[in-house]
């Protein structure tokens, strides 16, 4: 024992001082948790989980040293109990550090979504050539920033914006040329043209289309002339309409509704509605569902800027705008248009059966005055000149389209960087480059956007990515983009306005849009970042910024079509629509003039944005995709539905299967949720599993129950037909009808019912309840993981 004793002794004065730091146990911010759906349909939140960091503190002062002399007895075996002590107590604890940490590996739920979000400490190889060391967030994000500015924006704007870009042209074709050679010179590691001949339609010059009074013997009499002649509608019915004239407002399903409580039936007549809010497409297909007999189009001034510092539009002016529901060619719906003449002759279903026109404001506003019948709702009254406006009918009007079909070739233009970590999955960031007109804001501002980024992209030589551009041109890789397609991101309409800025876009790339906007710095207010901007305006900042992918945005068709998450980011004027978009007015000098000269620091912004979206998805080890959010999209509708749970119990129905199917998939999301913060980042076999399993969410929720022919926008979520949660609960407001005829809203897109049908209502919940239980069983991975009574 004495011998020992001296080992101890030495080993005492071997070893260093005291430690001169303490440890204390610091509350850390309670985080919720998802919540899961009961049986009993009651929304039961788990307890918030708390994680307790430990706060370094430094030294204390201490009473007096040890081993000062004259201690007494208990002092003195202190001394010799010492050794042991300090032995007992690194052994308790190392081993207490050990246990937390597993402890908290494996079961930590507090750090919800953060373990999507990049954070300083994760590294990027820059190059095949490990001596050049690793790249942190910051250090990509300064170098691309950095690139970025070296770029001259605002001259690429310019130029594209004064060539001619109609499709099909001369000029159209040799801007792609230039584009190819653009691409080429950066050296990108894949550059090819694809050629489609798209049936397009176009005004027949030798006989343009009218509009005349009708006499009182029911014969076209005087003709309206049109002020804007080469202003039309493609994919308009051809032929003639004759009928009583009705306002509409904007011709959606609430405002042709309104129209029948007042007594004005729209069955019969021309219907006049306003542009704005809702597509050209869908104005014209709730007026077929409504019995119309065709559609006159106006640009109203209400409904633009009144500020007289800024550019309006011309009066005399018409607003162009297709009127097909659906994607791509719609005379070869579903596949691509390479060879016509190899396709039967099939049309989309969306292609409308009544004739449409736009036509100016002058021309609208003799026709209001025109009308009698009740006077509108205030909120339905205009800027017109004239008496207030009213619901009709008015005199007959005959109205003829004479447009003609042409097999156009469209060129698509692609480029590729190729990259090494998962390098057969694309973020496909892509621009329109035709336009009718100067297409300032439509095309060019995102095709130089589009061609800026190509080479700062391709200046930072970027390792670990895969940015794949396009011009257009999905269907010829549909068996390719649900399996290989990350994102889409449209550079379309991307600067409008200057004073507010949305995100059309899928619920699961919220959480990055929030993450990113809080590393850009706003174009209009100086010392503040993007973020800063609008959450100081709103504290729900998503309210204000994130808005549903609309049916005309191009990046719409890739997520309810493909199921590919997507999203378009526009600046815009505050409560005012840019009033230049799809007319001949749409120029460099009224862009820049609606800007007050601020359209160069909005384009820079919003490829600051591209930019640092593309690199988050590119580089990220793990997708940065929050495939928990539509866990509350259904929520959302649900809390609508709940409201006719009575009604429906009383027919011996029940929506206990929704129910049970929103539960499934979020006990599959947190499954997914910890598995992914317990496993190892380093591990590029599993980050690749999970990626997987993460970038086709989207695809889950298109239906696989209805034909993509009949129904090409097969989202349940955002799509367009009765097999959508939308459609579901149109469906169900007709339980408190009053039995007239009612249609939904636009998302539902299916023709007026008469009243409830139990067995239509029992075809969509399981058409709605089999897509999100696929959902949640496909995001639980292996057959043998799938864990639900359903």
């Amino acid at each position: 024992m004495e011998r020992l004793w001296g080992l101890l002794q030495g080993a005492k004065r071997l070893s260093p001082g005291p430690s001169q730091t303490t440890y204390k146990h610091v509350e850390g911010t309670p985080q919720g948790r998802l919540q899961e759906e009961e049986e009993d349909r009651e929304e039961a939140a788990e307890p918030p989980a708390r994680f307790c960091p430990m706060e370094l503190r430094g030294p204390e002062s201490r009473g007096s040293r040890p081993g000062r002399p004259n201690l007494g007895l208990w002092a003195a075996a202190g001394r010799r109990a010492t050794p042991y002590l300090v032995l007992m107590a690194l052994l308790i604890f190392t081993g207490a550090f050990l246990l937390g940490y597993v402890a908290f590996r494996g079961s930590c739920q507090a750090c919800g979504d953060d373990v999507l979000v990049v954070s300083e400490d994760i590294n990027y190889e820059t190059s095949l050539d490990t001596h050049q060391g690793t790249l942190y967030w910051s250090d990509l994000q300064a170098m691309f920033l950095r690139y970025l500015g070296e770029g001259s924006l605002e001259d690429t704007i310019r130029q594209t914006s004064l060539r001619k870009r109609m499709a099909g042209s001369a000029g159209m074709a040799a801007l792609a040329r230039d584009v190819r050679a653009a691409l080429l010179r950066q050296k990108l590691d894949h550059v090819w043209i694809d050629t489609h001949y798209v049936g397009l339609q176009f005004p027949d010059r030798a006989h343009p289309n009218t509009l005349h009074w009708v006499d009182a013997a029911g014969e076209p009499g005087e003709e309206l002339p049109l002020e804007d002649p080469d202003a039309y509608c493609p994919y308009s019915a051809t032929g003639n309409a004759t009928g009583e004239l009705l306002y509409a407002h904007y011709g959606r399903p609430e405002d042709l509704q309104h129209l029948r409580a007042r007594g004005v039936e729209p069955a019969g007549r021309l219907l006049l509605v306003r542009v704005g809010l809702i597509s050209f497409a869908q104005k014209v297909a709730n007026a077929q569902d409504f019995g119309a007999q065709g559609v006159l189009i106006y640009p109203d001034p209400a409904d633009f800027s009144q500020d007289p510092h800024k550019p309006g539009l011309s009066s005399h002016r018409a607003v162009y705008g297709h009127v097909h529901l659906g994607t791509g060619d719609p005379y070869t719906p579903g596949f691509p248009s390479f060879n016509q003449t190899q396709f039967p002759p099939v049309q989309s279903s969306g292609l409308p059966s009544i004739p449409a026109q736009p036509i100016s404001a002058d021309i609208a506003s003799l026709l209001l005055r025109k009308l009698e019948g009740p006077v509108t709702p205030q909120e339905w009254q205009g800027r017109l000149p004239g008496s207030p406006y009213r619901l009709g009918p008015g005199p007959g009007l005959h109205l003829g389209v004479n447009n003609h079909r042409v097999s156009t070739p469209i060129n698509n233009i692609f480029g590729c960087i190729e990259g090494r970590s998962e390098p057969d999955h694309y973020v496909v960031i892509g621009a329109q480059r035709d336009a009718w007109g100067p297409g300032t804001a439509k095309s060019a501002v995102g095709t130089a956007i589009l061609l800026e980024l190509v080479r700062t992209f391709s200046s930072m030589a970027s390792g670990p990515a895969e940015v794949f551009s396009s011009s257009a041109g999905m269907e010829g890789y549909l068996s390719l983009l649900h399996l290989k397609a990350v994102v889409y991101v449209s550079l379309d309409n991307a600067v409008l306005g200057d004073d507010k800025f949305h995100a059309k876009t899928s619920p699961l790339l919220i959480s990055l849009i929030e993450n990113i906007l809080k590393q850009v710095d706003s174009p209009n207010q100086s010392g503040q970042t993007l973020y800063e901007q609008v959450a100081s305006n709103n504290h729900s900042w998503d309210a204000q910024v994130i808005q549903p992918l609309p049916m005309d945005s191009s990046a719409y068709s890739f997520t309810a079509f493909a199921g590919v998450p997507a999203v378009e980011f526009s600046f815009v004027e505050d409560g005012q629509a840019y009033p230049f978009l799809h007319t001949k007015e749409d120029t460099y000098d009224n862009l820049h003039k609606m800007l007050q000269g601020r359209l160069p620091a909005v384009a820079q912004a919003v490829a600051q944005l591209t930019g640092q979206l593309l690199i988050r998805l590119s580089h990220d080890h793990l997708l940065p995709l929050d495939f928990g959010r539509y866990g509350d999209v259904v929520l959302g509708h649900i809390s609508s539905l709940n409201e006719f749970s009575g009604d429906l119990k009383a027919r011996g129905l029940t929506l206990q299967w929704v129910y049970s199917a929103r539960g499934d998939y979020i006990r599959a999301a947190e499954k997914l949720r910890k598995e992914i913060y317990s496993s190892e980042e380093s591990d590029e076999r599993l980050m690749r599993l999970y990626n997987v399993r993460i970038m086709r969410v989207e695809f889950y929720f298109l239906s696989q129950y209805v034909s993509p022919a009949d129904s090409p926008f097969r989202h349940i979520f955002l799509g367009h037909g009765d097999h959508t949660l939308g459609a579901l609960l149109d469906h169900v407001r007709l339980l408190r009808s009053s039995g007239s005829k009612v249609l939904g809203t636009a998302s539902s897109g299916m023709a007026p019912v008469l009243a409830f049908q139990e067995s239509r209502f029992r075809r969509q919940l399981a058409l709605l309840t089999w897509t999100l239980q696929g959902a949640a069983n496909a995001l639980s991975g292996d057959v043998w993981n799938i864990d639900n009574n359903f």
